[in-house]
């Protein structure tokens, strides 16, 4: 995984458990390097966004499911609250 690079989002960096289960999954890798980083930000915060540990962990779970469906946005969600409409901090 220390080789492994991954673009990221415009606002988020990339986190650490997002990271090692986007490396574990070549689908969601794939789907993850097709989209555009405002695309990529939304998941980045989406996954950042909750309070509880065990909630973070589901949420990595369905990013990885979603994106190897072919999903580009988290669904259900106003999107990241940490941006301008710009796409900036």
């Amino acid at each position: 995984m220390a080789g492994t690079t991954l673009s990221g989002g415009v606002v988020h960096d990339l986190p650490d458990d997002l990271k090692a289960m986007l490396v574990a999954d070549a689908g969601a890798r794939a789907t993850w390097e097709d989209i555009t980083p405002l695309a990529r930000n939304e998941w980045i915060c989406w996954v950042q966004s909750v309070k509880r540990p065990e909630t973070r962990v589901k949420h990595v779970e369905q990013a990885r499911e979603n994106l190897s469906d072919g999903k580009r946005r988290p669904c259900c969600w106003p999107g990241c609250p940490h941006r301008e409409k710009t796409g900036r901090a």
